[in-house]
């Protein structure tokens, strides 16, 4: 989840600051990531979980954003990928566009983007039609 430290952005012009949670990063996160192709589902918690069973969506879940000791963010986005996809070059494709998704949003840049593949998603066999032809016949005389 996400720290429960805020982070703030400063204007230059007039001084003022907003904070930001960095849960509201999480979910700018989460649903970027979600849209890359080849990522099938975000890692959840016991929590979104929790928030499925009730109906609720959690955005945030497969991400986590913290703030280092030179107050850098540093995002870890955990996700299940598709069977027979280029990991590697999905994972560039996904540090890149939540890079950019960021800055677009916030005007924050991220030190580092740990992207954890939890696990491939194979698609389910096709079910074919079963040969409806009787193993033992009646013999029919």
């Amino acid at each position: 989840m996400a720290d429960s430290s805020k982070i703030l952005l400063s204007g230059e012009e007039n001084g003022e600051q907003i904070k930001i949670d960095p849960s509201v990063l999480e979910v700018i996160l989460g649903i970027a990531a979600e849209k890359v192709d080849g990522v099938v589902g975000m890692r959840g918690s016991m929590a979104s979980s929790i928030k499925h069973v009730l109906g609720l969506d959690d955005r945030g879940k497969g991400v986590n954003v913290s703030v280092d000791s030179e107050n850098k963010l540093i995002a870890d986005i955990y996700v299940y990928l598709e069977s027979g996809v280029d990991v590697p070059a999905v994972g560039v494709k996904l540090q890149k566009v939540l890079k950019t998704q960021l800055i677009q949003m916030t005007d924050l840049e991220l030190k580092e983007i740990n992207i954890h593949v939890v696990g491939l998603v194979f698609p389910e066999d096709e079910e074919t039609e079963e040969d409806t032809t009787e193993l033992f016949p009646e013999d029919e005389e």
